[in-house]
């Protein structure tokens, strides 16, 4: 993935998340997480919804029964920062509406 402080284009959040997809899926729900953020920032409403959806489905195959399981394991994901901890709860409250 990308350096955690720079901020990174889409698409190479999304060059990144492809990659994570088959190698450390927590990882890449943290990256749609950001991706959903950036769309979000960006009023791409309908891009955002699709990669709050990504997420969600992702963190659906994780534990959640305390602080450690649902910890993000970075601060930040090409300049997006992450919440301390990522969890449906955490993203329903984010998005809002478009979750």
């Amino acid at each position: 993935m990308t350096s955690e402080t720079r901020v990174a284009s889409v698409e190479e959040l999304e060059t990144g998340f492809q990659r994570e997809l088959g190698t450390n899926r927590w990882a890449a729900a943290e990256t749609a997480y950001a991706l959903a953020v950036r769309h979000r920032d960006n009023g791409d409403w309908d891009q955002s919804r699709e990669w709050v959806r990504q997420c969600l489905r992702l963190l659906e195959g994780f534990p959640s029964d305390s602080e450690d399981q649902v910890a993000t394991k970075r601060l930040s994901v090409g300049g997006v920062q992450l919440p301390t901890y990522l969890h449906d709860g955490v993203v329903r409250d984010r998005f809002g509406d478009i979750a």
